[in-house]
Parts: structure tokens; C-alpha cells; sequence
């Protein structure tokens, strides 16, 4: 077992532990460390053990619907079970994991910072984490809600009031939480780039985290707001969305999606800013459209402000107005469509490698587009009134979700393990998880489209027996997809404890994190960090740049051409 060496200590003067060659003592990542690479994976851990929890209660959720009768458990628990299941995965796993987990441990690294601009700040947005879900999971003994994530009123005002002021109160402190990191990465982005990093100099994942928390702190606000007022509705009787009293229920949905639509952003960019950071890296090409991806997240953050009301088609909205958001949703899909382009020219004639973290790259894309195609679709109204409310809108709801992020964050995991941890995953056990998580998902998402479009409605326990075969399909697709998860925790367990070492830089990457060991020491760099190489810069280190070439690729070509695979 290593040995502790002399104490080391932060720029905030603090003293912290660290073991002989560098390592964390596993002590510290349930300490209120101020370190950005301990709360990093403090996030991602705790993240991931919500997403089992969410996972867990969507299986429960296909296993009552694998027939069509409720015959798994009550109408009142499934209910609960599909609107925990939501908001465990939107707040406690996609969200604070893309932004928190991956946001707080890359940042400070990628532009050469030794920590975030607010480390005790950044300790407290995580350890709003743990109380908040465990606060959301504690309501199932009171009754949990069941009005869906979305907790429309009257229904949640006339519901179970215990359960439901829970989990508006979960959902503030989770709030709370995000807007805190949002604070903290915009400074940290703006104010504390190493010397001559200028704002195009940096690598796409930051300029993804700009636009993700632009959107965090303009949008969350208006979530809490709602909420809020939503809490008085329910305990003091006041009527802000009560129509008996004069209040408007629409209103709170105006609310509601001014955030929850952003949300979706929120979600995805930070998973965009890593894929724009895996793909070079495996494919040994510069990323093709630098400026076009930076500047396409911005656009997004925007655009993403102004569609909300796509989601109300159907609740009384003006025609005129159903026009002016479909436009404006429709618009969204051109700074999108450039990413994935930028993406395919990038892969494209690269010599790819292909191991588990770009495999997880590459599905990630095909399965963010099959979500993004559905996602124009729903914005035409006519087609969105047709399926408003059927399995046509989870279908396209967990493509973009999980067949997006989820596949995105796998792929972050796999290729940053060996800068957090010293050690390198197993090939195998990630291959096996891409491949059940792979065809899990499309057995269990896929179908939903038909059903969608053959009118099955969503949020139901019982439904008509002619759709009994395809339902059983998705059950078995969700079972699938349970299992797979099981690859991933061996692999990360086995391969943290006794996995191969690996080298500081064993993916021969450009960006700054990589440019010192694994795991980095306190303060992320021995001495001043020098950045050589801009961070896409692969085959481009010819003699005639003058731009340092590393070692490694030295005796590299130019690539052209098309696709090799090795």
C-alpha cells in the first residue's frame, strides 16, 4: 500500500493528502475536498450510482408493462416509478454528470488553470447532490409523485401533496446545485486560460461548457420560480395556476419548458464538446470545422432559449405562435447539423482506432441522429399533434437522451479513465458493454416508434392488447440494456484496482490534459504549463508549420484518402 508523503497543500492554503506517486487516498473523495479532480469524480461515482437507481426503477417500469394488464405492481406506483425514474435520470445522473463530473475535472486541465475559480463554492454545488436525490428517493415512503417530471397542474396540486412537495424540493436543491457550477465554469473559462490560450485556442469541450452554463444560469432561475410558486399552490392554497382562483395552469408551463427545453442543451453540449474531443484523438485528424463547432454551441445556447413553446402545440397555442416556434425549432437542426458533419469529415480517411471509446463516439452519433431526424419531425405542428403524448415521444425523447448523452458520457468515461485513474480499461469488457448497451437500446427504444404512430399513449400501466408483442420486445430490450451496465462497473472497478498502468499520455492527444501525468499531482502541473501544439494539430506537425510535432507521430504521414481502420 503507497505510503502518505509530505502533506501538499492548495492554492486556497489547504492542506491535502496524497500518497507517494501521486495518487488521491481514497479517504479524500468522501472528504469536502476543494480539489477539482477529486469533486470530478466524486460527481461522476455518486452520478452513476443515481443512474443505476433510475435504471433500476425503468426496468420495474417495462416489467409492468411487458403485458398489458397492471399486473407488476399498483396504477399509484407506477406512477411514481416512471416519474422518479425521469427525474432521477435528468438531475441526478445526465445533467450534473456531463456538467459536473466531466466539466470540473477537464476544465482547470484543458486551459492550464491549476483549480476552478471558486473550489469551495465548486464542494458545495456537489454536496447538494447526495441530499437532494436522497431526498427525492425518500418520498416513495410517503407516497412518491406521480404527476411525471413535468408535475403539470391541477394534476400535481391534486395528487399526493407529501410525495409532490418532495420532489419540488429535491428538484430546487438540485437547481441550486447546477446554477452554482454554472457560475464557476463561466468564470473559470473566462478568467483563468493560461497565458496566450486565447477563446479559439481552446479545446471544443470548453467552448461547449461556456454555452452549457450561459444557458444554466439564464434558464434554472425560471425553473425555480415556477416551482415556488407550484409549492404555494399545493401547502398554502394560494392560485397561480389554479383556474378556480383566477390562476392559468398554461402559464406554469410557459415556465416549465423556457427551462426544461434548454435543459435538453444543457444535457447535450457538454456530451458534444467531448465527442468533438474523442473523435481527433482516435481518428489522428485534426477536427474539420473548428470554428464552425464553437460557434454552432453558441448558437445553440441561443436558439435553444426561444423554442420552448414546441412542446405546448397542443395546449391552446395561437397558430401564428405554433408557426414562429416550429420555424425557430426547425432552425435549431443547422448549428446541430454542422456539428455532425464536422464530425463525419473529421472521421472521414482517418486511421481509426477502434477501441471502446470510439466505438461509444460513433454510436453516439448515429443514435443522436436517428433522435435529431424524430426531433424535426415533432417540430412540424401537424405531425406533433398527431403523436403528442404517444411512445412516439419517448422514442425520440431517450435517442437524444440515452442513445445521445448516455453513449456520449460511456465514451468520456473510456477515454479519460487513464488520466483520472493511472490505469487503462479493459478492451474486452468495453467492447461486450458497447455491444449489449448497443443492441439493448435499439431493441428497447426502437420499436417505439411504431407504437407511437399506431397511437399508443405514454404514462400507462394498462394498454390495449394488440400492443402486447411489441412492448414485450422493449421489456426484453430494457433487460438487455440493464445487463450491459454490469461489463462497465467489472471493468471500472477491476482496472482502477489492478488495471495496466498507463503513461501520461497514452492516446498520443494534443489537448493540455494530457500533457502531464496520470493522475495529475495537486495543481494539476509541475511548474508553468507551455502549450506546443494547438489542440487538433494531428498529421499537421510538418516542418514547414513549425509546429512541435509529438514524438510519437513523427514518423507518421499525412492522411488522405479514405477510411483505415487498425
Amino acid at each position: 500500500m503507497a505510503q502518505v508523503t509530505e502533506p501538499e497543500t492548495d492554492n486556497l492554503g489547504e492542506t491535502l493528502a496524497v500518497e507517494a506517486g501521486g495518487h488521491t487516498p481514497w479517504r479524500e473523495y468522501f472528504s469536502f475536498s476543494t480539489d477539482h479532480k477529486v469533486i470530478g469524480i466524486q460527481y461522476l461515482v455518486c452520478t452513476f450510482i443515481f443512474y443505476l437507481i433510475g435504471g433500476a426503477l425503468a426496468t420495474a417500469v417495462r416489467t409492468e408493462l411487458a403485458t398489458p394488464d397492471s399486473d407488476f405492481v399498483s396504477r399509484e406506483l407506477y406512477n411514481g416509478l416512471f416519474t422518479i425514474h425521469a427525474t432521477v435520470m435528468i438531475f441526478l445522473w445526465i445533467v450534473p454528470a456531463g456538467t459536473g463530473a466531466f466539466g470540473n475535472y477537464l476544465i482547470p486541465l484543458m486551459i492550464g488553470a491549476r483549480d476552478m475559480a471558486f473550489p469551495r463554492l465548486n464542494a458545495i454545488a456537489f454536496w447538494l447532490i447526495p441530499p437532494g436525490g436522497i431526498l427525492l428517493l425518500s418520498s416513495f415512503f410517503v407516497g412518491a409523485a406521480g404527476a411525471g417530471w413535468t408535475s403539470y397542474p391541477p394534476l400535481s396540486t391534486t395528487g399526493e401533496k407529501a410525495g409532490e412537495f418532495i420532489w419540488i424540493l429535491s428538484v430546487l436543491i438540485l437547481g441550486t446545485s447546477s446554477i452554482l457550477g454554472g457560475i464557476n465554469f463561466l468564470t473559470t473559462i473566462l478568467k483563468m486560460r493560461m497565458p496566450g490560450m486565447g477563446l479559439n485556442d481552446m479545446p471544443l469541450f470548453c467552448w461547449a461548457m461556456l454555452a452549457a452554463s450561459a444557458l444554466i444560469l439564464i434558464s434554472t432561475p425560471v425553473l425555480a420560480g415556477a416551482l415556488i410558486l407550484l409549492a404555494f399552490d399545493l401547502i398554502a392554497g394560494t392560485a397561480f395556476f389554479n383556474p378556480m382562483g383566477g390562476g392559468d395552469p398554461v402559464v406554469y408551463q410557459h415556465m416549465f419548458w423556457f427551462y426544461s427545453h434548454p435543459a435538453v442543451y444543457i444535457m447535450i453540449l457538454p456530451i458534444f464538446g467531448m465527442i468533438s474531443d474523442i473523435l481527433p484523438v482516435h481518428a489522428r485528424k485534426p477536427i474539420f470545422g473548428y470554428q464552425a463547432i464553437a460557434y454552432s454551441s453558441m448558437a445553440i445556447s441561443f436558439l435553444g432559449l426561444i423554442v420552448w413553446a414546441h412542446h405546448m402545440f397542443t395546449s391552446g397555442t395561437p397558430g401564428w405562435l405554433r408557426m414562429f416556434f416550429m420555424v425557430a425549432t426547425m432552425i435549431i437542426a443547422v448549428p446541430t447539423g454542422i456539428k455532425v458533419f464536422s464530425w463525419l469529415a473529421t472521421v472521414w480517411g482517418g486511421k481509426i482506432r477502434l477501441n471502446s471509446a470510439m466505438l461509444f463516439g460513433l454510436g453516439f452519433v448515429s443514435m443522436f441522429v436517428i433522435g435529431g431526424l424524430s426531433g424535426i419531425m415533432i417540430a412540424s405542428v401537424p405531425f406533433d399533434i398527431h403523436v403528442h403524448d404517444t411512445y412516439f415521444i419517448v422514442a425520440h425523447l431517450h435517442y437524444v437522451l440515452f442513445g445521445g448523452s448516455v453513449f456520449g458520457l460511456y465514451a468520456g468515461i473510456y477515454h479519460w479513465f487513464p488520466k483520472m485513474t493511472g490505469r487503462m480499461m479493459n478492451e474486452f469488457l468495453g467492447k461486450l458493454h458497447f455491444v449489449l448497451t448497443f443492441i439493448g437500446f435499439n431493441l428497447c427504444f426502437l420499436p417505439m416508434h411504431y407504437l407511437g404512430l399506431q397511437g399508443m399513449p405514454r404514462r400507462v400501466a394498462e394498454y390495449d392488447p394488440k400492443f402486447a408483442t411489441v412492448n414485450l420486445i422493449c421489456t426484453v430490450g430494457s433487460y438487455i440494456l440493464a445487463v450491459s451496465t454490469f461489463p462497465l462497473i467489472i471493468n471500472a472497478v477491476w482496472s482502477w484496482i489492478g488495471g495496466a498502468k498507463a503513461s501520461g499520455n497514452p492516446w498520443d492527444a494534443l489537448t493540455m490534459e494530457w500533457q502531464t501525468a496520470s493522475p495529475p499531482p495537486v495543481e494539476n502541473f509541475i511548474g508553468e504549463p507551455v502549450r506546443l501544439t494547438g489542440p487538433y494539430d494531428y498529421g499537421m506537425g510538418d516542418r514547414n508549420s513549425g509546429i512541435p510535432m509529438p514524438e510519437s507521430q513523427a514518423n507518421t504521414p499525412m492522411l488522405s484518402g479514405g477510411p483505415t481502420v487498425s
